[in-house]
């Protein structure tokens, strides 16, 4: 991933200190009287099914700090970390707020561009964050981001299509492949639809094999190890048998799709699509969308730890007022809501005894899961790291590599960005 120079880090960093950038379009007086003025500019990644209610909800700021004009704007996840880096970096159009994913946080405040949040407005009542959850928002001892939504990959399911088949819910790769012949002849659907087109998706193979990217303790590459050949290996044996169908690009939009039609019976997604996938004509009875764990591998069960988090950009014209909108949009008022209307999960144990929130379906499964989740290393890089697993899978999925070969030049990409990795 293409990085700016360290004449522009250090620019912004020196911004960070006499706050003289506009991160918005006017960023007005910080103070007036002791009243919050002026604009915040917030760069929100939620997806289609998620922006109008995250839209609302920043708006929500406004009511309370009526001097405060806030300028939602939604940019495509896809585009997001790009576009902020070319903002920040050359230090004109970068949003005072931005809703960051986790693995952007270490990088963007390695290169300068977050400004530290210890000791601001902006982390209110820190011992009610999941631990787990503000592991992600540290970077070399300062806190960079407040967290705003947990969660990780389920696996999702069509009960009745299952029922025709006479399936089980799988618990291992293996069973989803012996059940997929019994699910093509029984209802004609495919049984999975497998993310090839985002290394993200790569996770829950490569730790099921017991493996890992790195050993960020032990500064080990581990993708190329034994389970990561596996991991590869496993991915190819489903498409290839047919038990998956998979897409180099759009993977997003043409699973969700596959998954509302009724053209796969199971799908590996996160909280973030249950929305849209209720929206599909297969889950007009709402009951018939089920979520279950992911299946395992040979070795083990588990999906990666993901969520989102509140950042503010060091250049911001209005740091007050962006404080105050990272702690009301981190406030457990607003995650109750966001919670309420699209079943993510919180970041803040309070939320959790909310009656609304506690009887939440997805957030009955979601939890448990999340809290089971393996942790990705929060190392500058880390966001790095998926584009070479991404390069390999299409070239073992088109048949170009095999397992072995996309183990090892992954492994080799990995040591060539990590310089002291073994």
């Amino acid at each position: 991933m293409r990085r700016r120079g360290i004449a522009a880090t250090a620019l912004v960093a020196g911004l960070a200190l006499t706050a003289t950038a506009c991160g918005g379009d006017d960023g007005g007086d910080q103070q007036s009287g002791g009243e919050l003025s002026g604009t915040v500019t917030f760069w929100d990644t939620s997806n289609d099914a998620e922006k109008a209610t995250y839209k609302q909800l920043a708006e929500g700021f406004e009511k309370e700090h009526p001097k405060v004009d806030v300028k939602y704007v939604n940019v495509p996840f896809g585009e997001a970390n790009a576009k902020f880096k070319n903002a920040a970096g050359g230090n004109s159009g970068a949003p005072d707020v931005m809703r960051t994913e986790v693995a952007w946080v270490a990088d963007f405040a390695n290169l300068g561009y977050l400004a530290p949040l210890d000791n601001t407005p902006a982390l209110d009542k820190n011992e009610d964050f999941v631990e787990q959850a503000a592991g992600s928002t540290r970077f070399k001892g300062k806190t960079y981001a407040a967290p705003q939504v947990m969660d990780t990959l389920g696996l999702f399911y069509n009960k009745k299509l299952l029922k025709e088949a006479g399936v089980e819910v799988p618990k291992t790769f293996d069973d989803l492949k012996a059940a997929a012949k019994k699910i093509k002849s029984k209802t004609g659907a495919t049984a999975l639809y497998l993310r090839g087109d985002d290394p993200y998706w790569f996770l829950p193979y490569l730790y099921g094999e017991g493996g890992d990217m790195v050993d960020a303790k032990t500064r080990k590459v581990a993708i190329d190890d034994p389970a990561g050949v596996k991991a590869f290996a496993t991915i190819k044996d489903l498409v290839d048998s047919k038990a998956a169908v998979t897409d180099a690009t759009d993977g997003q939009e043409n699973q969700l799709k596959a998954l509302k039609d009724g053209d796969v019976a199971m799908a590996i997604d996160g909280p973030w699509d249950i929305e849209g996938a209720l929206a599909g004509k297969e889950f007009k009875d709402k009951a018939n969308l089920g979520v279950a764990p992911v299946p395992g591998g040979s070795k083990a069960q588990g999906s990666p730890q993901g969520g989102w988090n509140l950042s503010v950009y060091a250049g911001s014209g209005n740091l007050d007022a962006s404080y105050e909108f990272v702690k009301y949009m981190s406030s457990a008022k607003v995650q109750q809501q966001t919670t309420e209307k699209l079943s993510l999960l919180p970041t803040r144990t309070s939320v959790y005894d909310v009656p609304s929130v506690k009887s939440n379906e997805m957030v009955k499964f979601f939890r448990p899961a999340v809290e089971k989740a393996v942790e990705r290393p929060w190392i500058a890089e880390g966001n790095s790291l998926f584009e070479p697993i991404k390069v390999q899978m299409n070239k073992v999925l088109t048949g170009s590599a095999t397992p072995d070969q996309a183990a090892k030049a992954t492994g080799d990409a990995y040591r060539k960005l990590l310089k002291d990795y073994k």
